[in-house]
Order: C-alpha cells, then sequence, then structure tokens
C-alpha cells in the first residue's frame, strides 16, 4: 500500500528538532485499507474504545451501517471517538498498564516498521496505539506526548480523510506555533524534543484532494501488480485489501471519510532490551 520509497517526499522542520514530515505515500488502495481496518476491525474487542462497557460496542462498523435514517446515523457516526491496540492507554491516569493491554495487529506493526527502517529507526517496535475519529469541525487542544518510557523513540502519526490543520510550538504554551497541513496519507514522526513540545490540532476541514478515491484505468495495471506482491510478501489481510477496490463494498466507507478524520499514533512503549512494563 505505499508508493516505492524512491519517490517518498520527506522534509525535516529545522526549528523542531526531532519533527519529520512525509507527504502521502500512500497508494490510493493503500488509504482505503488503513481507513477500513480503523472503522472495521480495529474498534472490535478485545481493543478498547471510549465506547468499551456500552450496548454498541461489539461491532460499532456493523450498527452504524444498520441506520437508515440520516439525521441519525450522522448523530451516531460521531460517537466513535477513539480506540486503542497493543498497550492500551489509561486515560484518567495517563499510565500504561502491563495487565492492560493485547496483540498489536501484525499488518500494522508490519507497516509502521518498514517506515522506520526507511528512516534508519531500525529497531523500532510498534507497542501502543491510539486511532482518533474526528468529525469536521472538531479539535485536539494543545498537548505534550510524554506517557512512554522510551522518549527517544519516534511517535508516527497517519493522516486519513478529510483534512487538517497541525500547530507545534514549544515546551511552553507561549511560544508561537508553527503550522502544517496534513491531508490523507500525510505521516508525521515525532521524537526526542518535538514530543514534549506543544501540539494542537485546532481545525478539521474540507480536503480538496480525495486522493483515496483516484482509481481509474490508469492504475489498474499498478493496483493488480500490488495485490500480487502484498499476497506473497506481506501480513496484510488479503480479503480486506481486495474488497477495498470494490465501489460496493467501498461506499459505506466512503461516505463516512466525506465527513470525518482519522489518524493513527503509534508508540513504543518500552525502551530498548526491555520486554515489560
Amino acid at each position: 500500500g505505499l508508493i516505492n520509497p524512491s519517490e517518498w517526499k520527506i522534509y525535516e522542520l529545522t526549528n523542531h528538532p526531532g519533527l519529520l514530515f512525509i507527504k502521502n505515500p500512500f497508494t490510493p488502495l493503500g488509504q482505503r485499507y488503513w481507513m477500513v481496518r480503523c472503522l472495521q476491525d480495529y474498534p472490535k474487542s478485545p481493543n478498547h474504545t471510549n465506547l468499551t462497557g456500552q450496548s454498541i460496542e461489539n461491532d460499532w462498523w456493523g450498527d452504524y451501517n444498520a441506520i437508515q435514517d440520516p439525521r441519525e446515523k450522522s448523530k451516531f457516526g460521531k460517537t466513535l471517538r477513539w480506540t486503542t491496540l497493543g498497550y492500551h492507554y489509561d486515560w484518567t491516569n495517563k499510565i500504561y498498564d502491563e495487565n492492560f493491554k493485547n496483540e498489536f495487529p501484525s499488518d500494522l506493526c508490519e507497516m509502521i516498521q518498514y517506515c522506520a527502517n526507511i528512516l534508519n529507526y531500525r529497531n523500532y517496535k510498534p507497542e501502543a496505539a491510539i486511532v482518533n475519529f474526528y468529525p469536521i469541525g472538531s479539535t485536539l487542544s494543545g498537548h505534550t506526548d510524554h506517557s512512554e518510557r522510551n522518549l527517544d523513540a519516534p511517535l508516527f502519526s497517519f493522516s486519513f480523510g478529510q483534512s487538517a490543520i497541525f500547530l507545534i510550538g514549544g515546551q511552553t504554551k507561549n511560544e508561537t506555533p508553527d503550522a502544517i497541513l496534513l491531508n490523507s496519507g500525510d505521516i508525521l514522526i515525532m521524537s526526542r524534543q518535538s514530543r514534549l513540545s506543544y501540539h494542537a490540532v485546532p481545525r478539521i476541514m474540507p480536503t480538496i484532494n480525495e486522493s483515496w478515491n483516484i482509481l481509474n484505468e490508469n492504475n489498474e495495471k499498478l493496483m493488480e501488480i500490488e495485490t500480487n506482491r502484498i499476497t506473497t510478501t506481506t501480513n496484510i489481510d488479503l480479503n480486506v485489501w481486495k474488497l477495498c477496490g470494490l465501489k460496493s463494498f467501498w461506499e459505506n466507507f466512503n461516505n463516512y471519510i466525506k465527513n470525518s478524520r482519522i489518524n493513527m499514533n503509534v508508540r513504543q512503549v518500552l525502551n530498548e532490551n526491555e520486554n515489560h512494563l
């Protein structure tokens, strides 16, 4: 689901040490795959969501698509705000717990480690992820990322769907932030000082380029080649992958993503050579 690394456009913000930006390295089908996984699969038990313990926790995506009334469907679509994978983040105490974790998804682990290797983070281990779901018009207030033991390990942040304005300042809220426009497929990597700098998302807004929908005759051959490669070399869920190219399957996901942004934040919790908290 990624283009050749030789074509990646990678930028470093020199006034924010440790902050890298990769302009969408995903193929259209690659973007669709991760949107589907985030909506259809990752919110299911044993993973945790903001709805865990409520009656709609078992198959949120199925419940969403069963609603016929457009107004009720739109309202229900905004109920899922986050899901956690691997080590589950304790939002109340802002910590991780060795007894509060599940197996990290193998396809996501593989994709993250591939990206990490390209950036020369050879020993990176994705151990926790928070997937956030943002309706257009929502925001994320200023914060720092300091809950993990290993702050030198990078945090990978993937954007899918609608666009967002990302602000990053300094280690106090008094410093003037810089702004980055994040479009679907873009990746932010934060390590060292940038993780401890205040950052926020003050705006989610409609994109001007639905890059995940650029599937036409010109790239059908490329899609076939991509599928053949994935079949033999990756942990990608091949059934999901093949369905992502079908209009009838993709339609419900496309209707959701027209009004939403999905953000996957992936972290390494432990220090190198540690195997538990």
